[in-house]
């Protein structure tokens, strides 16, 4: 199963129909608990069970159940999802026990799909909630590594919120709403800061003076008729962060531009094609006129994703 996707909306709605919740900036996942046994799902529906070994404490739980929610290091009480970066790729058992040991993480649980056999999507948001705050997540053991985050019946109030404390955004849902998988929907509306966006690498460039520390990628947003070009990315490529991208683009390399159109010179000189597998979510501004990023910054690789999980999706929901 895919989880139901937020549209982004234009003004926050009020009334008593609607919810609003924060808009946590980590890893969507569905997790599923199965007579004890604990799976979890990536959004674009690969198991990524190993990364999470925290999670493995809701085989206690005591009912089966299929939660949706956010993987998130609060590391500082405020959730990073570059502090996520060295964990969301591992495989490695001992390594990804060690970095859980130093580096934990926490599950923001913000619906309940299914319990105990019952699927729940047909029903309410809000009957959907009761059943999740209901079913024991609060017990102990299983709360020092999943949360309920709350809901505000304030949607502007949160956002200025929001805003104040550097928050990704907030999420508006619509209490009478069923959950409708692989959705996009209008029921959830999403309302970012500052948005964030996962693009495809195209090529690289080395820092000046360096044939091996990287400098920028050039990114773009896969399309039907091919890898629009959407800007040159430097921020937040530094240190291991860049060490460990660089490593991933190398094998990649090719001699040909993987854009759809000819790029200006200025984008050109100097960069090294690459094959368009991996992705990378970028922190930006807004869009230029002319479709580029404006102030971008790297925020990391997103192995949970696939490039035709991109195509007509927008940014990453």
């Amino acid at each position: 199963m895919q989880p139901m996707l937020a549209t982004r909306g234009d003004h926050v709605p009020v009334g008593p129909e609607w919810t609003h919740e924060v808009k946590w900036d980590g890893i969507r996942a569905l997790v599923e608990v199965t007579d004890g046994r604990v799976r979890v799902w990536s959004r674009n529906e690969n198991d990524i069970t190993v990364a999470w070994p925290e999670l493995q404490a809701l085989g206690n739980l005591g009912h089966d159940v299929l939660l949706d929610g956010e993987i998130v290091a609060l590391g500082n009480g405020v959730p990073s999802f570059g502090a996520l970066a060295d964990r969301m790729h591992l495989r490695d058992v001992t390594k990804v026990a060690r970095l859980a040991e130093t580096n934990p993480v926490t599950l923001l649980a913000f619906d309940l799909l299914r319990l105990d056999g019952e699927d729940l999507c047909r029903r309410p948001l809000r009957a959907r909630r009761e059943l999740l705050e209901s079913v024991g997540l609060d017990t102990a053991a299983i709360a020092a590594v999943v949360q309920v985050p709350a809901t505000y019946e304030d949607g502007p109030s949160l956002l200025e919120a929001a805003q104040a404390q550097r928050l990704e955004g907030i999420v508006s849902k619509r209490w009478s709403a069923a959950y409708h998988p692989g959705r996009r929907s209008r029921d959830w509306l999403k309302f970012p800061i500052r948005p964030t966006g996962s693009f495809v690498v195209g090529g690289f460039r080395f820092e000046t003076d360096s044939d091996h520390r990287l400098g920028a990628v050039l990114v773009g947003e896969p399309t039907s008729e091919g890898l629009v070009f959407r800007g040159r990315v430097g921020s937040g490529i530094a240190g291991k962060a860049g060490q460990r991208l660089g490593d991933q683009l190398r094998p990649l390399e090719r001699a040909t531009s993987p854009f759809v159109t000819a790029l200006p010179r200025v984008d050109t000189a100097g960069t090294v094609w690459v094959d368009p597998e991996v992705i990378v979510d970028v922190q930006y501004l807004t869009l230029t006129t002319d479709g580029r990023l404006r102030q971008p910054a790297y925020r990391g690789v997103r192995t949970d994703l696939d490039v035709t999980d991109l195509i007509g999706k927008g940014d990453d929901g």
